[in-house]
């Protein structure tokens, strides 16, 4: 399976960390969190990232600024929006936007 890496963020520290356990849960997937949206470029360009992840808290604003912003664009980065609930809704939430990781499509 292909490694994944996520930026996962948000507002609540204990959600992140739930997040960040659950995508661990899966092979070859890793996850940094950050409740700090003023160093989310500086984070990009010194690290990979193949999904960023949004979780609870983030201003309307910020969601929509980080799907456009021109690092997240040129890096081909996903950006996916995570509405709450359990493991399987985040990992439907994946596959849905990244069909080829879903094991039962290979």
């Amino acid at each position: 399976m292909q490694n994944i890496q996520f930026l996962v963020l948000g507002k609540n520290d204990e959600i992140l960390a739930t997040l960040k356990r659950l995508i661990e849960n899966t092979d070859n997937w890793q996850a940094e969190i950050s409740n700090d949206e003023s160093q989310i470029d500086n984070y990009i360009a010194n690290n990979p990232v193949d999904i960023i992840l949004l979780s609870s808290g983030l201003d309307e604003s910020f969601e929509q600024e980080i799907k456009v912003n021109p690092i997240v664009v040129e890096k081909n980065i996903m950006v996916i929006e995570h509405f709450g609930g359990g493991s399987g809704l985040l990992k439907n939430e994946i596959y849905a936007a990244l069909p080829h990781l879903n094991p039962e499509n290979q």
